[in-house]
């Protein structure tokens, strides 16, 4: 997991919470183009997260093929946005609401744009979140030739074509949801014994100036 704020945000808002659900309430995530299986190399991706209930906004994330979560953009029901580092644009990134859509758009899908996204919506004190939306560059490679003699001495070459279809397995996707379960209580507990901590801390200062007064 990452150590980015916005996964601070999220477990500061699980938490505060009464609840986080993932179900009772669906969400979508889709390549606004419906014939898009995989991006291509450099093309200008659309993905749009549908929310037909009255929200506060939506965070869009990123969940990269090496398991780690990066926080994208928060799209505010007033059609704000906010992306990383408090910024209201990004080089990489546009992002826009219309209507019940919260759209994102990577401007030039690179290799590390690769993974799985999900958008997040705050609700009457609940997170609801979508399914992860795959994006995978299809890529074919061919593997190292393999060669033989035949019986005139002529060496033949044996091309195996081999397509390569990546796809992340849901368990990564159940191991961020299991994350965050994890976390979030812990996160509270610690939040408990420091202020136990600071609570103990004062009130012996105070007991021992009430001492030092008393024998003089």
């Amino acid at each position: 997991m990452t150590r980015s704020p916005a996964l601070l945000l999220l477990l500061i808002l699980g938490f505060c919470c009464p609840g986080i659900q993932g179900q009772g309430y669906e969400m979508k995530v889709r390549f606004r183009d419906s014939s898009i299986k995989h991006p291509r190399l450099g093309q200008r991706l659309e993905l749009e997260c549908l929310s037909a209930k009255e929200d506060s906004g939506v965070f869009w994330v990123h969940l990269d093929k090496g398991g780690t979560l990066h926080f994208i953009v928060f799209i505010t029901s007033l059609r704000r946005t906010i992306f990383k580092g408090n910024s209201k644009t990004s080089t990489r990134y546009e992002a826009t609401k219309d209507k019940s859509f919260y759209r994102l758009v990577v401007k030039s899908f690179t290799p590390q744009d690769e993974g799985q996204y999900f958008c997040i919506m705050n609700s009457n004190q609940m997170l609801f979140f979508s399914p992860g939306q795959p994006a995978f560059i299809s890529v074919t490679t061919t593997a190292a030739p393999t060669t033989r003699t035949t019986q005139h001495g002529i060496t033949e070459k044996d091309p195996c074509l081999k397509t390569l279809d990546p796809e992340t397995s849901k368990e990564k996707e159940m191991n961020f949801f299991c994350d965050i379960f994890i976390w979030v209580p812990l996160a509270g507990a610690c939040l408990l014994l420091l202020l136990a901590l600071a609570v103990t801390i004062i009130l012996c200062q105070q007991t021992r100036r009430r001492r030092c007064r008393c024998k003089r």
